[in-house]
């Protein structure tokens, strides 16, 4: 029997996508490589947000190819459309897709041309040679992945936690960010779907689903841009998340990353109503210095952050709140550094991700000065990795001594996270060498 290999790089709307292309590889027919084994086709599903990304979107193509020098390779996510010049070193049976509308019939195009034991599909949609390119042709066109234009997923191979993509697309235009030029289009999956999606799941024996979205708060809208939305869909995304809390079986539902307006006070009952919902909110920061905002573009002033954490805190019971912060953004001097530190304790954020600035060409932030130089970015990023560790362990003290319930997500050594998401050390338990992934299990937390 035929067999393929997914590799994914970047974000959890990244990882829901590969999970559909491997269940249209399965419904053609083939089955997934063993781990370590050469597979007859293989896809690279990329990520450009950040030079490393690529980098190691490029570093996955490369291996992928001396692995199976014989196979086809698909090339596909966002680095084809937003760098495709970083990609000019491919060999010449590599299939590069650019265009990802009707990507189902696309991929199913791609294997009854290559593979001829596949079952595929029929499709009534346009020829293959406008879906995708050589590495040697010109990108013509380019598009988010329709949330309707792949399978809805029965299960969620491989993870504990399953991602459910409900939105995708942004048009925000973040000066730093090279996004809004790859997934153009602003689009939102349809209720019914995502409730049968997450039924199903919940059948696999998922215990925790996740939403997700490119812009998930900007689920039921046409734009990213909240000054142009339609304020008559403003609580679209509570009244759908209510709906998914609410389905029978379900244990846990998360949310992925919201900005702050989109934590409405419908949404915050939402979270108070249903005990399905985890008291956890990512909200990008990215910066504390209301300037440094400014230059990025951000939808948001630091009142207003603020604002939001204090609602969320005074609804629910300590909740988590984890963020994205950016480290060097061209301009920021140290006192908008300093800045950035005083929000973060005052907040208490549960968990920062920290990313040093990076530039994408084509994004307006690239041509802003001046630049900050790498050692200064290093220091800082060391004094706000350190301010993290410490906020981590401040967080968690709250809870010592209480009931928290994990889901498995680690085997060797036994570990999980909780409903406040930060990881839980399991291995103390009697039978811990016996637990699975996705297994739900209570204990007292200790120090």
């Amino acid at each position: 029997m035929k067999t393929f290999a997914l590799k994914t790089l970047g974000c959890k709307v990244n990882q829901y996508e590969s999970q559909q292309i491997g269940h249209v590889f399965e419904q053609a027919g083939l089955t997934p490589a063993r781990s370590g084994e050469p597979a007859d086709i293989v896809v690279v599903n990329t990520c450009c947000v950040t030079h490393i990304a690529s980098s190691k979107s490029r570093r996955a193509i490369r291996q992928a190819t001396a692995k199976n020098p014989h196979a086809p390779l698909i090339v596909t996510g966002c680095l084809p459309i937003g760098q495709m010049d970083e990609l000019n070193d491919l060999d010449d049976n590599c299939l590069i897709i650019t265009d990802k509308t009707h990507f189902s019939a696309t991929l199913n195009q791609i294997l009854s041309s290559h593979n001829t034991d596949c079952r595929t599909q029929n499709h009534s949609k346009p020829s293959l040679s406008c879906k995708i390119k050589h590495k040697t042709e010109n990108i013509q066109s380019t598009d988010s992945t329709d949330p309707e234009s792949l399978p809805l997923l029965k299960s969620y191979a491989g993870r504990s936690r399953a991602f459910l993509k409900v939105q995708d697309g942004c048009d925000a235009y973040c000066t730093y960010c090279i996004i809004p030029k790859i997934r153009t289009k602003v689009c939102s999956k349809d209720v019914k779907n995502i409730l049968q999606e997450a039924r199903d799941l919940i059948a696999a024996g998922h215990n925790e689903i996740v939403l997700t979205g490119i812009f998930l708060g900007a689920y039921g809208q046409t734009t990213a841009r909240r000054k142009r939305w339609d304020p008559a869909y403003r609580d679209s995304l509570a009244e759908m998340v209510a709906q998914v809390a609410a389905l029978p079986g379900l244990a846990r539902l998360r949310l992925s990353s919201l900005e702050p307006s989109d934590v409405t006070e419908r949404l915050l009952e939402v979270f108070k109503q249903y005990p399905t919902l985890m008291p956890h909110l990512h909200l990008p920061l990215q910066s504390g210095s209301g300037r440094i905002l400014k230059r990025m573009a951000r939808q948001y002033t630091i009142g207003q952050f603020m604002d939001v954490v204090d609602r969320a805190k005074s609804v629910l019971d300590r909740p988590a709140i984890t963020t994205d912060i950016i480290v060097g953004f061209p301009g920021e001097t140290e006192e908008d550094f300093e800045q950035t530190l005083d929000i973060s304790r005052r907040v208490e954020f549960s968990k920062i991700h920290s990313f040093s600035f990076s530039v994408r060409k084509n994004t307006p932030a690239a041509l802003l000065e001046p630049k900050v130089p790498a050692a200064v970015i290093r220091d800082r990023s060391d004094r706000l990795h350190a301010l993290d560790q410490q906020l981590q362990i401040q967080f968690r003290r709250q809870f010592l001594g209480q009931t928290v319930e994990v889901i498995v997500e680690h085997i060797r050594p036994p570990k999980g996270r909780c409903e406040r998401y930060f990881m839980v050390d399991i291995g103390s338990l009697p039978d811990a060498a016996k637990l699975k992934k996705g297994q739900r299990v209570r204990l007292v937390l200790r120090d």
